[in-house]
């Protein structure tokens, strides 16, 4: 297991070089970048009547040496590389900051309904999916697999849409906060109600960011322990007449949680996890609305930041995911 992941890790380095490099290339190439932008505001930011300001053959120099634009794209990928060393990944065009305080202060939000959506869904789905296979093809079954697929079916921005005409004032009742992540007053509550506030502000948004991963989980947990229980094992631990809880819980679900390992790696991935239709319902200021805005502000090196950090944590993660097999079935040997 120990050469496995050294292999593993060795193999992360050229995968990540592979992906920064054709990124880099990509935003790098895309026409309208910083430079055409910051033009096009100078340009109409000095004009009367519509008029637009000339800008001197000086003033566009100095823009290019600025954005670093005066040096060959694989010079400039040589030199991000070499910042990369100690995370720097350069200054942010639009905010004017460094582009790792950027990303790091956008962490809250993402990080806060990333930790949340990932332990409730997991509390209630495999739980779900065992009661499920437990009591497959009964009305159980039945009545909340429909009513698992049809939420799977309804798209985050439609539910999202329902959740505030209903709920926050739309329509109907004015129960929940539309935008932020915490009240004006958060400073002065008690422990208590600061954890109840949050819960307050928590309970639309996060219910668009699980709605479709329910789905996913609880038929994956309820199809798994089904494969399981037709097992020979389980059908000799019944024979020596062991109680169903026993079984099931006990023999039956270690097993039939393998296949669930394969997502627990994904967890570090919770500290991206943005949805910029979500994050713009509910205005929350997250990594989801950050990265488009970068894009359309053609923010080189907080897009670049982004696909570093999103790529790092999903090649780490990958390989978690392969530890926890391991942890869950002793029987597997990655060599």
């Amino acid at each position: 297991m120990f050469t496995y992941l050294i292999r593993r890790l060795l193999l992360t380095i050229p995968t990540l070089l592979g992906i920064t490099l054709v990124t880099f290339v990509i935003i790098n190439l895309a026409p309208g970048g910083p430079i055409e932008q910051r033009l096009q505001k100078l340009r109409m930011g000095g004009g009367d009547g519509g008029s637009s300001t000339v800008v001197s053959q000086e003033v566009l120099d100095g823009l290019i040496k600025q954005y670093g634009f005066d040096k060959p794209i694989h010079e400039r990928y040589v030199i991000w590389l070499k910042n990369l060393v100690s995370l720097d990944f350069g200054e942010s065009f639009s905010y004017q900051e460094p582009a790792i305080d950027v990303i790091v202060s956008k962490f809250p939000v993402s990080l806060s309904f990333g930790i949340a959506s990932l332990i409730l869904t997991y509390l209630v789905c495999i739980p779900l999916g065992v009661k499920k296979a437990i009591k497959a093809g009964g009305p159980f079954d039945q009545i909340t697999g429909y009513a698992l697929y049809a939420l799977y079916s309804i798209p985050s921005i439609v539910m999202g849409i329902f959740l505030i005409v209903w709920f926050a004032g739309g329509s109907y009742f004015d129960w929940f906060p539309i935008g932020g992540i915490k009240s004006d007053s958060y400073e002065s509550l008690s422990f208590l109600g600061k954890i109840g506030d949050r819960v307050y502000h928590f309970v639309l948004p996060l219910t668009c960011y699980v709605i479709g991963s329910f789905t996913e989980l609880t038929v994956l947990v309820r199809n798994s322990m089904l494969d399981v229980i037709k097992s020979d094992y389980i059908r000799t631990a019944r024979s020596k007449g062991l109680s169903d809880s026993l079984v099931y819980y006990k023999h039956a679900l270690r097993n039939a949680l393998i296949p669930v390992a394969t997502g627990l790696g994904g967890f570090l991935r919770v500290f991206l996890a943005g949805s910029l239709i979500i994050e713009t319902l509910f205005n929350l200021d997250g990594i989801g609305l950050l990265g488009y805005n970068s894009i359309l502000a053609r923010d080189y090196n907080v897009i670049m930041g982004l696909t570093f950090i999103s790529s790092l944590l999903l090649l780490i993660g990958n390989m978690v995911s392969d530890i926890i097999y391991v942890i869950v079935d002793p029987r597997i040997d990655f060599k």
